[in-house]
C-alpha cells in the first residue's frame, strides 16, 4: 500500500572520503556519489553499504581522472563516510568502513558509472584471526573477550547476560562462527528451561549479543501511523509512506520445523538410560514477555504436545571438557564425573522454538529517512482498520511493538528514505505493546 502524501527530505553526504592504500593519498567523492544506501540486520554479523558514483573527471579536490585508477582503489581502501538525513541526524560507522568491492562498471568518454560495496574492518580481520584458545564458564563472558581479545580493533556493544555455563574449545574456527554458535547456546537467566533464543550481529555502535526476549522489553524508540490524513497526528514521529503486511504463515512448514510442538529424547551413555522431553508452544508463551493475546494463532488441534510434529535425538555432554587446566582439571572431573558440560535440555528446543516464532509477523515499511534507528530496536506502528465504510480507528491486530530486524538507510541528493523489515511473534497488543 502506498501514502497519498509522503514526506521526505533532501540528505547530506557530509564527506565520502576514500584513503589510498599507497602512500596515504585521498579523494572526496561527494560530489560523484549519486545514491548512498546502508544495511543492518539481526541476522548479519557485520553492517554493509553500498554506494553508486558517476564520475565526469571533477571531484571537490578539483579536475581528476578517473579515481579507480588515478587513486587507484583495488580494494581495502579506508574510507570516511558520513552522511546526514533531514533532519541533521548524522549516520557513521563507529569503526569506519573500508572498500569490499567494486562492480558494475560502465566506463565511458564522458562519465564512468560503477558501484562500491563496504563493510567495517572486523569483516575482514574475521577472516585473519581464529579463536584457538579454550574457554569455560558464562557464555556471554566468552563472547565479550572473544570480540576484544581475539577479533580485535571493534567496538563492543550491549552484551546481554547468559545462565548456564559451557566449557567449550575454538578449534581454530572464526570470531563470528564462534559468537553465533555461541548465540544458539544461550539462554537468559529468568526462566531457564522455558526460553531461549540470542542474536550475534553488528550495527553501527558496535557488536551486540541480545536476547530475543531483551530486544522485546525494550522501550518503543520510534511511533509510526500510516493513513491518508496529510498533517501528522499527535504523538507520532512520522507517517509510514507505504507498507506490505506478511503474515508468512505455512502451517505445514511450522509443523515440519517444530514450531508449535516437538519432542526430545536425551541420551545418557553413563548411566544407559535416556529422558523424553515434549515441549509445546503453551510453555514459551508463560514465559515469553512479549507474547500478544494472540501468540497462539493457529488451531489447538495441531499443537497439541502429545502429539509432537518434530522429533529430535541427543546424546548428552557428560563428562567432557571439565573446569581447570592439568591436573586441576583431572580433579573436577573425579569429583563430578557425570557433570553436564551443555546443559540441552534446558536450551536447544526452547531456543530452536524461539527463533521459528520470532518471525511469526512480518511487515515492511517505508518512512522518511531517520537515521536515528538501528537494527534491534523497537518501533511502534499503527495501520488503519479496513472496512466497508470511512473508519478512522486503528487496526488492534496489526498495530502495536515491533523489533527493527532490518534497515535500510538511503539517501540521494534529492531524497532519503529509510526502509524496515519489522517483525513479531504475536498478533494484536499486550497492553502497550
Amino acid at each position: 500500500m502506498t501514502n497519498k502524501n509522503p514526506s521526505t527530505g533532501p540528505g547530506n553526504i557530509q564527506s565520502f572520503k576514500v584513503t589510498s592504500n599507497n602512500g596515504g593519498n585521498s579523494i572526496d567523492l561527494s560530489a560523484g556519489v549519486v545514491e548512498y544506501s546502508y544495511y543492518e540486520n539481526v541476522l548479519s554479523n557485520n553492517v554493509t553499504a553500498t554506494a553508486v558514483v558517476v564520475e565526469t573527471g571533477n571531484t571537490q579536490d578539483g579536475p581528476s581522472p578517473g579515481v579507480l585508477d588515478s587513486l587507484p582503489i583495488r580494494g581495502g581502501e579506508k574510507c570516511e563516510i558520513v552522511v546526514e538525513d533531514a533532519q541533521q541526524n548524522q549516520l557513521q560507522v563507529s569503526s569506519g568502513l573500508y572498500v569490499n568491492r567494486v562492480r558494475d562498471d560502465d566506463p565511458g568518454t564522458q562519465q564512468d558509472v560503477y558501484f562500491l560495496d563496504f563493510v567495517p574492518i572486523e569483516h575482514f580481520l574475521n577472516n585473519q584471526t581464529r579463536v584457538t584458545k579454550r574457554y569455560e564458564g558464562n557464555i556471554s563472558d566468552n563472547v565479550s573477550n572473544i570480540l576484544k581479545e581475539v577479533l580485535g580493533g571493534g567496538k563492543v556493544g550491549q552484551i546481554d547476560s547468559t545462565a548456564l555455563e559451557f566449557n567449550f574449545n575454538g578449534n581454530r574456527k572464526k570470531p563470528f562462527y564462534i559468537c553465533t554458535w555461541l548465540a544458539s547456546k544461550a539462554v537468559p537467566p529468568k526462566d531457564v528451561g522455558k526460553v531461549g533464543g540470542y542474536l550475534f550481529y553488528q550495527t553501527r555502535e558496535g557488536f551486540q549479543f541480545r536476547a530475543i526476549d531483551k530486544l522485546f522489553e525494550q522501550s518503543s524508540s520510534k511511533k509510526f501511523i500510516y493513513n491518508n490524513v496529510e498533517a501528522l497526528p499527535a504523538g507520532y514521529d512520522a507517517k509510514v509512506i507505504s507498507y506490505t503486511l506478511n503474515s508468512d504463515i505455512d502451517m505445514n512448514k511450522n509443523l515440519n520445523i517444530g514450531a508449535y510442538s516437538n519432542n526430545a529424547i536425551f541420551f545418557d551413555f553413563v548411566a544407559m538410560n535416556y529422558k523424553e522431553t515434549k515441549f509445546g508452544i503453551e510453555e514459551q508463551q508463560g514465559a515469553a514477555e512479549t507474547a500478544g493475546p494472540d501468540y497462539i494463532v493457529v488451531n489447538k488441534q495441531f499443537i497439541d504436545k502429545e502429539k509432537p510434529t518434530r522429533l529430535f535425538s541427543v546424546i548428552k555432554d557428560l563428562g567432557t571438557n571439565p573446569k581447570g587446566t592439568g591436573d586441576g582439571q583431572l580433579d573436577n572431573w573425579k569429583q563430578q564425573p557425570e557433570e553436564e558440560n551443555f546443559k540441552s535440555e534446558d536450551t536447544m528446543v526452547q531456543t530452536i522454538m524461539r527463533y521459528n516464532q520470532l518471525f511469526t509477523v512480518q511487515t515492511h515499511i517505508l518512512i522518511p529517512g531517520d537515521f536515528t534507528i538501528k537494527a534491534g530496536d523497537i518501533v511502534e506502528c499503527d495501520f488503519p482498520q479496513i472496512e466497508g465504510k470511512k473508519n478512522k480507528e486503528n487496526n488492534p491486530q496489526s498495530g502495536g511493538k515491533y523489533l527493527v530486524a532490518s534497515v535500510c538507510h538511503r539517501v540521494t541528493p534529492r531524497e532519503t528514505f529509510t526502509s524496515l523489515a519489522l517483525v513479531r511473534d504475536s498478533f494484536g497488543k499486550k497492553g502497550g505493546y
